[in-house]
């Protein structure tokens, strides 16, 4: 069989996914202007947010059941090859500074390691067997969560990682652009984001990446809220780990007490520069290693701990 002809399989699978759709509409588009071409692709990513809106009660499920995982110590793991994979750990790496997680709280695992990051690893995407080493080498337990990321739903690590999940006990997240995925069925929770066809034909990294974004901004922001990292809409566990969060840190201290500048300062020095424990002795009227205790006894979240000052204060 000649090498033409063992790739027809591969382009008849291609040929049926909306992610890469040619658009006849778009032939030309080489010849337009620069600020019309701005403007297509513009309009382009405007239909996004619509497409994330569709799902967003399977969204919302994915979210309730991993916050459930992560509250019995269990870790969110994505992994995806190629840009989906990037994204993840994207996603992971913004974690810690954040909202204060361990680097293995949040884990993004790419087909191929640390130089897919930057480089094009080749057959790592196409390889089951590497997703399940991936995974294994992380000790997986019941209480994990995996995200398989993969714009057209079909790549093999992404699947083979969700596949070797589920046989575990984890909790199993696929997240694509195409209906009917195989991805999407391999996990109990499957995320669909239908973008259509791009700009560029099979250029995944425009509206599906876009989609892929977002959706994963919601997983792990979201998740975070239902743990008790954030106080209203405030970071209350961002790390302060230079100057500029540093400075964040008392501006969100300032923005959930009023406090002046004074308190804030004794308060932060009392706590070991912890946010949350700093609001805690103001707004709860309670010494450093008090709030610590009551932040212990709740969780980490900050409002029933005040509660709990507020009623034995």
């Amino acid at each position: 069989m000649t090498p033409a002809a063992d790739h027809v399989p591969l382009r008849a699978q291609l040929d049926t996914l909306t992610t890469e759709a040619f658009r006849s509409d778009l032939a030309d588009i080489d010849r337009l202007p620069t600020l019309e071409i701005a403007k297509i692709m513009n309009g382009e990513d405007a239909t996004v947010p619509t497409a994330v809106a569709s799902r967003l009660p399977q969204i919302a499920a994915a979210i309730d059941a991993t916050a459930a995982r992560m509250s019995r110590g269990g870790r969110l793991i994505y992994a995806g090859a190629g840009t989906a994979g990037r994204l993840g750990v994207l996603d992971a790496s913004e974690c810690p500074p954040t909202f204060n997680t361990a680097p293995t709280e949040v884990v993004g695992l790419i087909a191929g390691g640390q130089p897919a990051m930057v480089t094009s690893v080749e057959g790592a995407e196409d390889s089951k067997q590497l997703a399940t080493e991936d995974l294994d080498a992380l000790v997986l337990t019941e209480a994990d969560t995996v995200v398989g990321i993969s714009a057209s739903g079909r790549t093999p690590y992404a699947i083979g990682a969700v596949e070797h999940a589920r046989a575990r006990g984890a909790l199993t997240i696929g997240l694509s652009c195409n209906a009917d995925s195989a991805l999407g069925a391999a996990a109990e929770h499957g995320i669909e984001i239908v973008v259509g066809p791009e700009l560029l034909t099979g250029s995944t990294r425009l509206k599906a990446g876009t989609a892929q974004k977002l959706v994963l901004n919601m997983l792990s922001t979201i998740t975070m809220i239902r743990l008790g990292k954030t106080y209203g809409n405030l970071m209350v566990d961002v790390r302060s780990s230079n100057e500029k969060l540093r400075a964040r840190s008392r501006r969100i201290v300032s923005l959930a007490t009023g406090a002046s500048d004074e308190e804030i300062e004794a308060a932060l020095t009392a706590t070991d520069g912890q946010v949350k424990n700093a609001i805690l002795t103001i707004l709860g009227g309670v010494d450093g290693p008090t709030a610590s205790a009551l932040l212990t006894d709740s969780h980490g979240h900050l409002r029933a701990a005040l509660d709990t000052a507020r009623k034995t204060g």
